[in-house]
Parts: structure tokens; C-alpha cells; sequence
């Protein structure tokens, strides 16, 4: 038996959840965000396959998917429930001799020795949908990237197995974004060297991409295109590294006295959570702020010494606010801390 990857992706996973509730819904195209209004500011949590057809997409302006897919059925988002069923989720895994690592809601990659791991993920999918009523998408790997990747071109429903043998055969010629850690932004920079795939960019010179993107990120970014990661599968529980909290407003704040209550008060309630919940201290405090219509910037200021005092948070969250200039309205606030390493 050989030891292989497995990343298990659950299917549209809030909106099926959904559906599961709601029957009548298979088939239409549904978004869930916010509280369910449309005509409210909030963004997309996930949307259907059904309404991905037409364009919308998570983290999208609820208005801007409603212009896009005026027939969907909109829901608010239930937080509590979609935890509950990520737990079957997970739950599922366990029954599976397998080392399982949680990725998130769901998601998670499994650790597994088997001589057909192909099929031991289609028993993993099988599995799924009998005890959950979920379908899910499983990328088999010799590795987590690669797994992960594999995934993404399982869905929906699929498992496809991405390996050092026909990883160039399958992710030369596709554009650098379809590498997991690579963004748009990346993109845009490679392509302005003149990388513009998968297969250019494992080749590229080293100096050139040190030089761009930095010594640690420029060699991290050429092994991601060779399809190379020594990260383990770990069934050690997930420490977030930081707790935040936003809050989008219906009408814009343009008062600077009503913005720093805001900030104020988001930076306390981030500081009952990791009170209740992380009892880390926090070692950073970054303000975001959203400048109509949608431009979105970020401050931070280092904490003197790691705490969880809410007076200190709050201090810390009003100074990197003072970084802005709230020259304009504001649609969105957020704070955030940055846990001390466990």
C-alpha cells in the first residue's frame, strides 16, 4: 500500500445545506447571504451551481446577484446549522482509518494507505452520502497541494487523482490563479514578466522571481508551479491565527466621531471573544475600512506587549484607525487581532 492524499470538498456546501431544507429549491438557482434581503447590503456567502450559471459569485454585492440572477431564491445566512452539519461532516471522515485534517467548514484532507486510493475515495464519497445527504468532490494526491488542486477539477461529484506523474501533463499550460495561494493580483505581476502559465513559471529564473515577489515568497511561488509541498496532514486541531469582526453598514457613516464608536465597539466585542473562545492574547490590531462604493483598505498597529485586555484592543483599534483619512462615507468596518503563537 502506498500513502496518498486526500481532499475532500464538500458540493456547494451551504446552498445544498440549504436545499436539504428546503426541497422545493433543487434544481432553482439559490444565494445565501446576509439576511436573506437583497436589496440590503451584505455580500454573497455561496451561491448554487444553478446560480453560478449566471455569474454570481461569493463574496459578490448581494445587489450587484440580484442583477445578475433576479429568478434566485435569496436566504440569510444560518451560521449555528451549517456548523452543526460540518460536524456530521467530519464525523463521516473519522469512521474512515485515516488521518483527518479539518480545512474548514468543509473541507479536509485525509492521510491514507491504500493500493487503489481512487476507490477508497469513491467509499469516502458513498460514505458521505448516505450518513449526510451531501455529495462532495475528492482530489487525490501525493501531496496536499496537489491534492487540493485535484479537487477543483473533480467538481461536481468527481474524484480526480493529480500526481508527480502527470502533473506538468495536466497544469503546464493553465494560468498561474489555478495554483492554490495564487490570486488574481499575483497573476496580474507574473503576467507582467511575461509568465503567463503553470509550466513558465516553474521554469522561470530565480533572480527574476526573488526579485518581484522576494526572496522567501519569489522561491515559494516556483515550487507551487512544480507541484511541491512537504506540509503533513495533521489531525492536531485547527488554531485560527487571529478573531475578527465586521460590520456592514445599510446607511453610510460619515460622521468621523460615529466611525471610531464603531471601531470602538467592534474592537471590544473581538476582545470578548478571545476571551470566551481563544484565551490567546492578541499581539496586533488591524482596522479595515470600506470607503464608498467599494474601496477597502487596512491598518495595523502592534500591541506593547500580548494581551486580551479590552481597553488595550480598543486603544490599538482607534489608533490604526487614526491611519485613515475619512475624507469620504464609509460602507463597512471591520477589526481584527493577531494571536500570539501558541
Amino acid at each position: 500500500m502506498t500513502r496518498s492524499v486526500l481532499h475532500v470538498d464538500m458540493d456547494q456546501f451551504i446552498a445544498a445545506v440549504e436545499v436539504l431544507r428546503h426541497p422545493e429549491l433543487g434544481g432553482r438557482p439559490v444565494i445565501v447571504g446576509g439576511d436573506g434581503d437583497p436589496t440590503k447590503r451584505g455580500v454573497v456567502s455561496t451561491a448554487s451551481y444553478e446560480a453560478r450559471t449566471f455569474g454570481v459569485r461569493s463574496g459578490m454585492a448581494l445587489r450587484t446577484a440580484l442583477k445578475r440572477c433576479p429568478e434566485a431564491t435569496f436566504l440569510a445566512v444560518d451560521a449555528e446549522h451549517y456548523r452543526a452539519v460540518s460536524r456530521e461532516v467530519m464525523r463521516t471522515l473519522e469512521t474512515f482509518p485515516a488521518v483527518v485534517q479539518v480545512a474548514g467548514w468543509d473541507e479536509a484532507f485525509m492521510e491514507v494507505l491504500a493500493d487503489e486510493p481512487e476507490a477508497f475515495a469513491r467509499d469516502v464519497q458513498r460514505a458521505m452520502l448516505e450518513r449526510t445527504r451531501l455529495w462532495c468532490s475528492i482530489g487525490v494526491g501525493d501531496n496536499k497541494l496537489r491534492a487540493k488542486i485535484a479537487s477543483d477539477l473533480a467538481k461536481p461529484r468527481g474524484v480526480y487523482r493529480l500526481t508527480e506523474g502527470n502533473w506538468r501533463a495536466v497544469m503546464d499550460d493553465r494560468p498561474p490563479k489555478a495554483l492554490w495561494g495564487v490570486g488574481s493580483k499575483s497573476q496580474k505581476r507574473l503576467e507582467a514578466l511575461g509568465i503567463e502559465t503553470v509550466g513558465q513559471l516553474a521554469a522561470a529564473d530565480e533572480r527574476t522571481l526573488t526579485n518581484a515577489f522576494g526572496p522567501i515568497n519569489g522561491l515559494w511561488i516556483r515550487r507551487l508551479a512544480r507541484g511541491e509541498d512537504r506540509s503533513p496532514v495533521t489531525d492536531e486541531p485547527h488554531r485560527p491565527r487571529s478573531r475578527g469582526r465586521e460590520r456592514t453598514f445599510q446607511q453610510d457613516l460619515a460622521d468621523p466621531a460615529e466611525i471610531r464608536r464603531e471601531v470602538a465597539a467592534l474592537a471590544r466585542e473581538v476582545a470578548d471573544d478571545l476571551r470566551s473562545d481563544e484565551r490567546r492574547p492578541a499581539v496586533r490590531v488591524v482596522v479595515k475600512v470600506r470607503f464608498v462604493p467599494f474601496d477597502t483598505h487596512t491598518h495595523g498597529v502592534p500591541l506593547a506587549e500580548p494581551t486580551m485586555d479590552p481597553d488595550a484592543i480598543e486603544a490599538a483599534a482607534l489608533a490604526a484607525l487614526g491611519r485613515f483619512e475619512l475624507d469620504r462615507p464609509v460602507r463597512l468596518l471591520g477589526a481584527k487581532v493577531e494571536l500570539a503563537p501558541d
